[in-house]
Protein backbone atom coordinates (compact mmCIF):
# COMPACT_ATOMS: atom_id res chain seq x y z
CA UNK A 1 0.00 0.00 0.00
CA UNK A 2 1.50 3.54 -1.18
CA UNK A 3 2.17 5.84 2.02
CA UNK A 4 -0.73 8.11 0.94
CA UNK A 5 -3.57 5.83 0.74
CA UNK A 6 -2.29 4.14 3.90
CA UNK A 7 -2.16 7.71 5.71
CA UNK A 8 -6.10 8.36 4.25
CA UNK A 9 -7.14 4.88 5.55
CA UNK A 10 -6.03 5.56 8.60
CA UNK A 11 -7.47 8.84 8.69
CA UNK A 12 -11.12 7.81 7.95
CA UNK A 13 -10.53 4.96 10.84
CA UNK A 14 -9.98 7.40 13.11
CA UNK A 15 -12.35 10.08 12.18
CA UNK A 16 -15.32 7.08 12.43
CA UNK A 17 -17.22 7.09 15.49
CA UNK A 18 -16.80 3.58 16.85
CA UNK A 19 -19.96 2.79 18.98
CA UNK A 20 -18.92 -0.62 19.82
CA UNK A 21 -16.20 1.32 21.87
CA UNK A 22 -18.66 2.59 24.46
CA UNK A 23 -18.62 2.19 27.42
CA UNK A 24 -21.33 -0.82 28.45
CA UNK A 25 -22.91 -0.06 31.82
CA UNK A 26 -23.43 -2.79 34.44
CA UNK A 27 -25.95 -3.37 36.00
CA UNK A 28 -27.45 -6.36 38.83
CA UNK A 29 -31.04 -7.03 38.79
CA UNK A 30 -33.00 -8.68 41.62
CA UNK A 31 -36.35 -10.26 40.75
CA UNK A 32 -38.70 -12.53 41.51
CA UNK A 33 -38.38 -15.64 39.94
CA UNK A 34 -41.74 -15.77 38.81
CA UNK A 35 -41.58 -12.59 36.81
CA UNK A 36 -41.06 -12.33 33.22
CA UNK A 37 -41.44 -8.98 32.24
CA UNK A 38 -38.00 -8.10 33.72
CA UNK A 39 -36.20 -10.22 30.97
CA UNK A 40 -37.51 -8.21 29.01
CA UNK A 41 -36.78 -5.18 30.72
CA UNK A 42 -33.53 -6.72 31.26
CA UNK A 43 -32.91 -6.94 27.17
CA UNK A 44 -34.55 -3.82 26.79
CA UNK A 45 -31.58 -1.97 29.05
CA UNK A 46 -29.37 -4.24 26.89
CA UNK A 47 -30.23 -2.74 23.98
CA UNK A 48 -29.35 0.64 25.41
CA UNK A 49 -25.68 0.32 26.15
CA UNK A 50 -26.27 -2.32 29.57
CA UNK A 51 -25.03 -5.59 30.25
CA UNK A 52 -27.29 -6.77 32.92
CA UNK A 53 -26.93 -10.12 35.46
CA UNK A 54 -30.11 -11.08 36.25
CA UNK A 55 -30.03 -13.20 39.64
CA UNK A 56 -33.53 -14.80 41.20
CA UNK A 57 -34.37 -14.32 44.78
CA UNK A 58 -37.66 -15.16 46.67
CA UNK A 59 -36.90 -12.03 49.19
CA UNK A 60 -37.12 -9.09 46.59
CA UNK A 61 -40.08 -6.68 48.98
CA UNK A 62 -36.37 -7.13 51.18
CA UNK A 63 -34.12 -6.76 48.83
CA UNK A 64 -36.06 -3.20 47.91
CA UNK A 65 -36.62 -2.31 51.32
CA UNK A 66 -32.96 -2.70 52.57
CA UNK A 67 -31.88 -0.39 49.66
CA UNK A 68 -34.71 2.09 50.50
CA UNK A 69 -37.54 1.53 47.81
CA UNK A 70 -40.28 2.74 50.09
CA UNK A 71 -42.95 0.36 50.61
CA UNK A 72 -46.04 1.30 48.25
CA UNK A 73 -43.31 2.19 45.51
CA UNK A 74 -41.80 -0.79 44.95
CA UNK A 75 -41.56 -2.21 41.16
CA UNK A 76 -41.57 -6.01 39.79
CA UNK A 77 -37.32 -6.03 39.93
CA UNK A 78 -34.87 -3.68 41.88
CA UNK A 79 -32.07 -2.82 39.25
CA UNK A 80 -28.23 -1.97 41.13
CA UNK A 81 -26.34 0.11 38.87
CA UNK A 82 -23.61 2.38 39.50
CA UNK A 83 -24.33 2.93 43.15
CA UNK A 84 -27.81 3.47 42.27
CA UNK A 85 -31.25 1.76 42.78
CA UNK A 86 -33.62 2.03 39.84
CA UNK A 87 -36.55 -0.21 40.99
CA UNK A 88 -39.50 -1.10 38.72
CA UNK A 89 -39.66 -0.44 34.59
CA UNK A 90 -38.15 2.92 34.73
CA UNK A 91 -37.30 4.32 31.16
CA UNK A 92 -33.77 3.95 29.73
CA UNK A 93 -33.21 7.50 28.86
CA UNK A 94 -34.56 8.29 33.00
CA UNK A 95 -31.55 6.10 34.13
CA UNK A 96 -29.37 7.35 31.83
CA UNK A 97 -30.47 10.70 33.41
CA UNK A 98 -29.74 9.63 36.82
CA UNK A 99 -26.00 8.11 36.29
CA UNK A 100 -25.09 11.40 34.46
CA UNK A 101 -26.82 14.20 36.83
CA UNK A 102 -25.31 11.63 39.46
CA UNK A 103 -27.75 13.48 42.42
CA UNK A 104 -27.47 12.61 46.18
CA UNK A 105 -30.23 9.88 46.39
CA UNK A 106 -30.08 6.17 46.73
CA UNK A 107 -32.44 5.75 43.62
CA UNK A 108 -35.90 6.10 41.79
CA UNK A 109 -38.60 3.59 41.00
CA UNK A 110 -41.61 3.68 38.84
CA UNK A 111 -43.99 1.94 41.01
CA UNK A 112 -46.10 -1.09 40.02
CA UNK A 113 -46.45 -2.44 36.62
CA UNK A 114 -47.47 -0.36 34.38
CA UNK A 115 -49.32 -0.72 30.70
CA UNK A 116 -46.36 0.15 28.09
CA UNK A 117 -43.73 0.79 30.12
CA UNK A 118 -40.68 -1.29 28.83
CA UNK A 119 -40.91 -4.90 29.16
CA UNK A 120 -44.85 -4.94 29.35
CA UNK A 121 -47.12 -4.94 26.55
CA UNK A 122 -49.62 -2.54 25.76
CA UNK A 123 -50.03 1.38 24.95
CA UNK A 124 -48.70 3.18 27.59
CA UNK A 125 -51.78 5.88 28.94
CA UNK A 126 -51.23 8.74 30.84
CA UNK A 127 -48.21 10.63 32.17
CA UNK A 128 -45.31 7.87 34.61
CA UNK A 129 -43.96 9.60 37.76
CA UNK A 130 -40.74 8.50 38.20
CA UNK A 131 -40.09 8.89 42.20
CA UNK A 132 -36.19 9.52 44.15
CA UNK A 133 -35.97 8.60 47.62
CA UNK A 134 -33.20 8.56 50.26
CA UNK A 135 -31.72 5.51 52.18
CA UNK A 136 -32.37 7.98 55.14
CA UNK A 137 -36.50 7.37 55.13
CA UNK A 138 -36.87 11.04 53.33
CA UNK A 139 -40.01 11.35 51.85
CA UNK A 140 -40.16 10.46 48.40
CA UNK A 141 -39.51 13.30 45.75
CA UNK A 142 -40.71 13.26 42.03
CA UNK A 143 -37.83 12.94 39.56
CA UNK A 144 -39.19 12.49 36.56
CA UNK A 145 -42.48 12.61 34.67
CA UNK A 146 -42.77 10.73 31.14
Amino acid sequence: MKPIYAFAAFAVAIATPMPALAATIDAIMYKNPQCSCCEAYAAYLEQNGFKVGIKPVNNLSQISSDAGVPADLEGCHTLMVNGYVVDGLVPVDIVKQLLTERPAISGITLAGMPTGAPGMGGEKAGTWTIYAFTKDGKAPTVYATE
